[in-house]
């Protein structure tokens, strides 16, 4: 550990946004998790709400500055190309 006092300072905050990051990440693994799941199980109601919760906790990550804004645009187009082939 650090002995000056802004160095601790800034661990501190580095913990903190650390904590924030991973929960972030793991809330947006879950939400595409459940949508592979729909998609398996060949729902496309439950599908299509789950990209729908998805793409937020995607743009919703990318605002907190976890992800950067092309992976976002990436993993999207990635879900939309997957649901337009269940509608489609």
């Amino acid at each position: 550990m650090a002995n000056i006092k802004s160095a601790m300072k800034r661990a501190k905050t580095n913990e903190i946004s650390r904590l924030r990051n991973k929960m972030v990440k793991t809330n947006l693994k879950t939400s595409v998790k459940k949508f592979d799941l729909a998609v398996t199980e060949g729902n496309v109601e439950a599908a299509q709400e789950a990209y729908r919760l998805a793409s937020k906790k995607i743009d919703m990550a990318v605002t907190k500055g976890v992800l950067h804004k092309n992976t976002a645009a990436r993993k999207k187009s990635t879900l939309a190309r997957i649901i337009n082939k269940m509608t489609a």
